[in-house]
């Protein structure tokens, strides 16, 4: 069995149901849903929010790559991509880089985010899941692209689960187990916390 077909769209929406049910896999509410076990980490020095050469793509990959092995994934890696829509149907994609940086990736579910809008303005989210063999480097073009706002809602974790890692450009939000393991993480990388008060 390949890392890909480790997981199906129901296999995945049933373990997501069960390791966290309080939100659904919108990686910018995650945050809000689980505050005590919520930390962000900023890409750059000073809580720049975009790179502008090659010397600090390699301090954001840098970090992403150090945080992610501290979290420690395992053999394979979950990888969440999403793009949005006008109706429903998954088709025809409005942001063609998820396609181009994950083209093995399959249908996993699609997501209305505001179901109270009018049915004119609604966008759909659809996300797209694959399992990767994990090593530090294996998703270079994935977050590169993330820090150039070309991917949005991306978000990685081990099979299982039991830890979210959502990249944004500007940074990384992680949910931990519990709060002990969010505060270890977090007294690690103190230098790439914000200095605002809400951590955002």
């Amino acid at each position: 069995m390949t890392p890909s077909q480790e997981l199906t769209p129901q296999t995945l929406t049933d373990l997501w149901e069960q390791s966290w049910p309080e939100c659904p896999p919108f990686g910018h509410w995650l945050g809000g849903h689980y505050p005590d076990r919520w930390v962000r980490f900023h890409s750059l020095p000073g809580s720049k929010r975009y790179p502008d050469n090659e010397n600090e793509y390699t301090i954001v990959l840098d970090r992403h790559y150090t945080t992610l092995s501290e979290l420690g994934p395992g053999a394979a890696l979950l990888v969440v991509t999403s793009e949005w829509t006008e109706s429903p149907a998954s088709t025809p994609q409005r942001w063609p880089r998820r396609s181009e940086v994950a083209p093995s990736a399959w249908h996993w579910q699609t997501l209305l985010e505001d179901p109270e809008e009018a049915p004119e303005y609604r966008s759909y989210t659809q996300l797209h899941a694959e399992t990767i063999p994990w090593r530090p480097g294996t998703i270079d073009v994935l977050l590169r692209a993330v820090a150039d706002y070309e991917l949005a809602n991306v978000l990685l974790a081990p099979t299982d689960l039991r830890w979210l890692y959502h990249p944004y450009d500007g940074g990384a939000d992680v949910i931990l187990p519990t709060p002990e393991q969010r505060d270890a993480l977090k007294a690690q990388h103190q230098d790439w916390l914000s200095e605002h008060p809400s951590g955002l």
